[in-house]
């Protein structure tokens, strides 16, 4: 049984970023250890689990709820895995993408750009060939878009989004948009979920995620660790 007890929610960002500072260099199976936590045998059936472990240690509120992980702070944590050069090895989940009663929405006011508006990223070594335990975990990042970067991402999921009113998500692959694009997300393919089709009926789809690009992610830790 674990004598661990989490820290209450950060009070500022400052707090935030200093306690994940404090997690830099650390393995998961120390992080593991401390908090009690059982380490899966790989992340296949966890995807989550990494990402829950440092959640413990920052002190996040939101759990699973769709708000972001600090919704005092405004802020988003997104754990990134990555290979000895630093680049990320997968694309970053960003949010469920919605496939009906899209009339009238806007980037402005799109999950999207919620989720997106500030994020503490936290690399994670990720090679397959490193067990769980022992991947460290590496220095954060604390993010906000920058004018050019939100421009494409707003263009991506302005593309994105007409696609899906206009019916067409179905004909939607991953070599769509430049930063961020649309994927199906399910645990398996019976997962299905209404969406619009060719001629405006309803059909039924696998439910989609929107996902951003490693391309942009590893130009993003790329510029601010000066890799």
């Amino acid at each position: 049984m674990s004598l661990y007890s989490p820290p209450p929610p950060p009070k500022d960002e400052d707090e935030l970023l200093v306690r994940a500072q404090a997690l830099a260099g650390f393995s998961l199976g120390e992080l593991a250890t401390l908090a009690g936590v059982a380490i899966p045998a790989n992340l296949k059936r966890d995807k989550g689990w990494v990402g829950m472990l440092l959640e413990l240690f920052l002190g996040a509120s939101a759990g699973s709820k769709p708000e972001q992980d600090f919704p005092q702070l405004g802020i988003e944590l997104k754990t990134i895995p990555i290979d000895e050069q630093g680049r990320p090895l997968e694309t970053t989940f960003v949010c469920v993408a919605p496939l009906t009663g899209n009339s009238g929405v806007s980037w402005h006011t799109s999950h999207v750009r919620h989720k997106l508006a500030r994020v503490l990223w936290i690399p994670v070594e990720g090679s397959r060939q490193l067990p769980l335990a022992g991947r460290r975990i590496g220095s954060p990042l604390l993010w906000s878009p920058s004018a050019e970067e939100e421009q494409l991402l707003r263009r991506d999921w302005e593309e994105l989004m007409d696609l899906i009113v206009l019916g067409h998500v179905e004909n939607v692959t991953a070599r769509h948009g430049e930063v961020l694009q649309l994927r199906p997300k399910a645990a398996n393919s019976k997962a299905l979920t209404e969406a619009i089709g060719e001629h405006g009926q309803p059909i039924m789809t696998l439910p989609r995620g929107f996902y951003l690009k490693k391309d942009f992610t590893r130009q993003l830790l790329a510029r601010h660790f000066l890799l």
